[in-house]
């Protein structure tokens, strides 16, 4: 359970649209197309070299919040068409992921799930330092909480909508 100071460092939704596995796995390892679904990452592109989503692959997004903007290098960690798709950022930090479970009536079930790391909030800690700027570096974890939080049931519903268009 979480409180004001221990924000929940994980979250998983889901959404049921109306298309295929393999289409909902072609669109959400199109990591260029990022910025039209997510409320803070606004461009993503694959590093050399790309050859399509694939475990080990490498890639850099483009965030922005405010008047504060920053790139982050991802590492995918798992890519089964028309399963599942993951990575984490900064290779150790916050691992991101979509899984995908075709339904009955032909329509798959979308979850996106996230986790925030141990290695994460060591980084955050070593970043701010010790003890006086501990608030800082809790501070800082806990923005990215309510950002995940807010913002995954804000990219199911778009990656729906352009699922379905």
């Amino acid at each position: 359970m979480s409180t004001p100071q221990t924000p929940e460092l994980t979250r998983r939704e889901s959404v049921v649209v109306d298309a295929t596995p393999a289409e909902v796995y072609d669109l959400v390892t199109s990591i260029e197309r990022t910025g039209e679904w997510s409320p803070v990452c606004t461009s993503c592109a694959w590093e050399p070299p790309h050859d399509g989503p694939r475990v080990g692959a490498w890639f850099t997004g483009r965030n922005e919040k405010g008047t504060r903007v920053w790139e982050t290098r991802s590492q995918v960690v798992e890519a089964e068409p028309g399963r599942s798709f993951a990575w984490l950022v900064g290779g150790a930090f916050v691992r991101w992921g979509y899984e995908l479970a075709p339904l009955d009536d032909g329509r798959t079930e979308l979850t996106e799930t996230w986790e925030f790391l141990p290695e994460g909030l060591a980084m955050f800690r070593d970043k701010y330092g010790d003890d006086a700027d501990a608030q800082v570096a809790d501070a800082q974890v806990a923005d990215r909480a309510s950002d995940a939080h807010a913002g995954i049931p804000a990219t199911l519903a778009t990656l729906k909508r352009i699922l379905e268009s």
